[in-house]
């Protein structure tokens, strides 16, 4: 009889460690605005990086890129968390030399250029929490158009005669943000 109640607490402490271990395994589904990342250099086999941007990509789905990017508001360059650049050296922002380490990256859209802001502040959600005097530094940028539309919002880096260029792309709108070394 002792046997047989030992044996019933094993195999119970046992079904509820499975059934505590199947409850760890359901995963969410998919984000609608997927996490991405660019790196410069982008090629894999050079180790030295000079940045990288972790960001989120939201979809127009049918909307105005206006309605997803207000003209004179700060926005979070993305979706879900404010965007995040590293850069692996001093580089100039515009007239402002930038140290080394992860910064938050806002923009403030506008008909014809954006706003791009580097503030001090990371692990942030959205804008809601933006605050001004954190900035590290401001940079106006114009804003051009091109003749592809890009459903999801996109970035890339690419070379620079003095540094590297962050691209920014969403419907047709594009902005180029110039790092030089």
């Amino acid at each position: 009889m002792k046997n047989l109640k030992f044996l019933s607490a094993i195999a119970f402490g046992f079904l509820l460690l499975l059934a505590t271990n199947a409850q760890a395994q359901k995963f969410p589904g998919l984000d609608k605005s997927p996490m991405d990342e660019a790196l410069f250099p982008a090629d894999s086999k050079i180790p030295a990086k000079t940045a990288k941007i972790i960001y989120s990509r939201p979809q127009l789905k049918g909307r105005a890129l206006s309605e997803l990017t207000p003209a004179g508001k700060v926005w979070r360059t993305g979706a879900n968390e404010a965007t995040e650049i590293t850069f692996y050296k001093d580089v100039n922002f515009g007239k402002t030399k930038i140290k080394a380490g992860t910064y938050s990256l806002y923009t403030i859209p506008n008909e014809k250029e954006w706003t791009i802001i580097l503030n001090k502040d990371t692990n942030v959600w959205g804008a809601y929490s933006y605050k001004e005097a954190n900035d590290v530094a401001r940079l106006n940028v114009p804003v051009t158009q091109a003749e592809e539309s890009l459903e999801a919002f996109s970035m890339v880096f690419t070379k620079a005669d003095n540094g590297v260029i962050l691209n920014l792309g969403w419907d047709k709108t594009r902005v180029a943000i110039p790092f030089t070394e």
